[in-house]
């Protein structure tokens, strides 16, 4: 069992997210989901970055900051698209376990432990993890001695894990999922 703090997409915290979390408890895990929109939700990826703006970047953090608060220290970091940022901007101050960027790839921060396990799982091509962002990824994983996995699914959409979206390929979230919770088995049976 880990403890995790999953952080939504720029649509806001919807069922996706809640299916997501609730299928990580069903494998014994304890999960999280911050609402970072305090309740907002969007439709489209326009509406989204409009809530964005108008939420605010620096409450979406100090938000995930607050859920973090009462949290170990080695939760377990897992952000789907926007949420990738937000780990990105949470990552530097905590001894995560390790961390799971979906839709979108995150540059490691300096102050990353030597054997943190990252996986990074990326529609193929995605403009939210671009070949050279994954490419400088992966060789900041080698030279700091990170368990980088990447994971890149051919012809889907952004939202592929995403039922309620027309990006969806149910094929390529179970893969996705099945390979998370795989991942989210090895990391507990190393704490």
């Amino acid at each position: 069992m880990v403890h995790i703090a999953l952080f939504h997409s720029v649509l806001g915290l919807r069922q996706s997210e809640l299916l997501a979390a609730e299928r990580l408890r069903r494998a014994g895990h304890e999960v999280v989901t911050p609402d970072l929109f305090g309740g907002e939700k969007g439709a489209t990826l326009d509406q989204g970055f409009q809530l964005l703006d108008t939420v605010g970047w620096q409450v979406v953090v100090d938000r995930a900051r607050r859920a973090l608060r009462d949290m170990p220290d080695n939760t377990v970091l897992v952000g789907v698209s926007m949420g990738v940022g937000v780990v990105a901007d949470v990552w530097p101050e905590r001894t995560a376990a390790a961390v799971v960027l979906l839709h979108a790839s995150a540059d490691l921060p300096p102050s990353i432990r030597p054997g943190t396990r990252v996986q990074l799982h990326a529609a193929e091509p995605d403009d939210f993890a671009p070949p050279q962002h994954v490419a400088a990824l992966r060789q900041a994983a080698l030279e700091r001695d990170v368990d980088l996995e990447i994971f890149r699914y051919p012809g889907v959409g952004h939202f592929y894990t995403d039922g309620e979206l027309l990006d969806h390929d149910p094929a390529a979230a179970e893969l996705t999922w099945r390979r998370v919770l795989d991942f989210l088995s090895e990391v507990s049976g190393r704490e």
